[in-house]
């Protein structure tokens, strides 16, 4: 199996064969241009001589220069349009040129040959009349010392680019290193900061999260959002975790006291023979509890399934008037045992599409709180109205009212507030938390302005949106269902 090397080695295996790879491209294209540069010189200095001795040829055709020349490293010939050599310089000693080809005395060549005694050799062919015929000028120069410049140039290539990438090599252990060295600490920090909240005993990730904060030297990189990233992280993690911890202990709170209530009464009734009357009422008593026991079960699921973004919705039309009507009929028996009052400004006709078992337990929820936390002898008041392409269904105590520290938090499970001017505890429960799950899955939010012993008003906001192509059918539906009770077999509990 292949072992997977690591960031770091990678980085710089890839940094030096990219820099290897344009190297050695570079100097190939360089070595290549300056090869290609000190041909063309050569072949304009063999043009520039052949063009001077073409002149004197050509101007006293019966003069023969060309066999007084004996100039050092320079060869000349000659030749008719046959290719026959008609003179040739001193130093030839006899001997004829090599062409390397064929000949062409329209244009002029320049070729690269090989002589066994005089080595690699330039060729330049220039044709040029003399009278009336047809000659070529043939003149070579060795390349000795161009061979000799490329020779140097190669062996300084083949120096200079290993030691390039051994000095790449080395600049990229340091740059990369340099560059991983944040992400080494900060995975350093992510370390001691799990193991910090490992080892705590009770775990506690919410004590000293400053000191535990992921940071980086540079404040205008990647790596710093990275660490910002992990930061914000970290920090909804904690707050996540001491949430579920107080949410776990909350629940189990709640659960334990009819557990307890339930226990006593049966260890009570079994712990002698008893009447039927005494059977009765404690039977009573149990299904009281049972029922509490239900109603918080069933709400930890639906707040579960709220949470999974799975709560189930079975939208339809309705009108949103009636729905609250109906819920101020069920939670009225309530108001009237304390003696409150419940104003209801419900006459117009507000049609809507969503889901009726639902906005009718949101309704009650609000009901019940308003009751349950009014004094005797209060008014609470229900309010619906369109505008601006709003709903708003306003609910308003004249209770205890929720002091302004605790309104941020009162939509969270089992919270708890200290009613001022007063030994009562206020439970959020897990009412308001279902009212916010079943608001924010019909795409709505929640509102909560209070005044301490004076008046506590939640207003819900949902958008007035029906569908377009059903609306005319359903409202004109809505006709003949105006009086029909709220489906309840969603199970949903409302218990605050």
């Amino acid at each position: 199996m292949i072992r997977v090397k690591s960031l770091r080695f990678r980085m710089m295996l890839l940094f030096c064969a990219i820099v290897g790879i344009f190297l050695a491209g570079t100097l190939f294209v360089i070595y290549g241009l300056f090869s290609r540069e000190m041909l063309s010189q050569l072949d304009c200095r063999l043009l520039r001589v052949g063009s001077t001795v073409v002149a004197q040829v050509a101007a006293d055709p019966t003069k023969r220069n060309i066999e007084y020349l004996d100039v050092p490293k320079e060869y000349f010939e000659v030749l008719d349009s046959s290719g026959r050599v008609l003179e040739q310089s001193k130093n030839l000693n006899g001997h004829t040129i090599d062409l390397g080809g064929e000949l062409d005395s329209s244009r002029v060549l320049f070729r690269t040959t090989e002589d066994v005694e005089q080595g690699r050799q330039r060729l330049a062919l220039i044709p040029f009349k003399q009278g009336s015929e047809q000659r070529v000028l043939v003149i070579t120069m060795p390349t000795s010392h161009d061979d000799m410049a490329l020779g140097t140039i190669r062996r300084l290539i083949l120096w200079v680019l290993p030691l390039s990438l051994l000095l790449t090599a080395g600049i990229s252990v340091w740059y990369v290193g340099r560059s991983l060295r944040p992400v080494t600490q900060l995975i350093q920090q992510a370390r001691r900061m799990m193991e910090g909240i490992q080892g705590s005993n009770p775990p506690q990730p919410e004590l000293e999260l400053d000191q535990r904060l992921l940071s980086v030297p540079n404040a205008h990189d990647e790596l710093s959002s990275l660490a910002s990233a992990f930061n914000l992280l970290f920090t909804r993690l904690g707050i996540a975790l001491r949430q579920d911890r107080q949410f776990v202990s909350d629940a189990a709170h709640e659960l334990r006291t009819p557990l307890h209530v339930l226990r006593g009464e049966t260890e009570l009734i079994l712990s002698q023979p008893r009447s039927t009357q005494e059977y009765v009422e404690t039977l009573h008593v149990v299904n009281e509890e049972v029922s509490s026991l239900t109603r918080i079960v069933e709400a930890l699921f639906t707040l579960s399934m709220a949470d999974a973004g799975q709560l189930r919705m079975n939208c339809e039309a309705l009108y949103l008037n009636e729905v609250i009507e109906q819920a101020c009929a069920r939670i009225g028996p309530l108001a009237q045992a304390k003696r409150i009052r419940i104003e209801r400004d419900l006459s117009e006709d507000i049609a809507y599409f969503g889901d009726e078992t639902l906005l009718h337990e949101l309704s009650v929820i609000f009901l019940d709180n308003a009751i349950k936390y009014s004094p005797p002898d209060t008014v609470v008041r229900v309010n619906l109205e369109k505008a601006h392409g709003q709903l708003r269904m306003k609910f308003q105590d004249q209770g205890y009212g929720i002091p302004s520290e605790h309104l941020p938090h009162i939509f969270e499970r089992f919270y708890r507030a200290r009613l001022p001017e007063s030994s009562e505890t206020r439970s959020g429960g897990l009412g308001l938390a279902i009212a916010q799950a079943i608001v924010h899955a019909q795409g709505g939010s929640i509102e909560c302005e209070s005044a301490p012993l004076s008046h506590t008003t939640f207003t819900v906001i949902l958008k007035d949106v029906v569908q377009r192509d059903s609306r005319a059918a359903a409202i004109s539906s809505l006709g003949t269902s105006r009086h029909r009770e709220p489906r309840l077999e969603s199970g949903i509990a409302v218990g605050s």
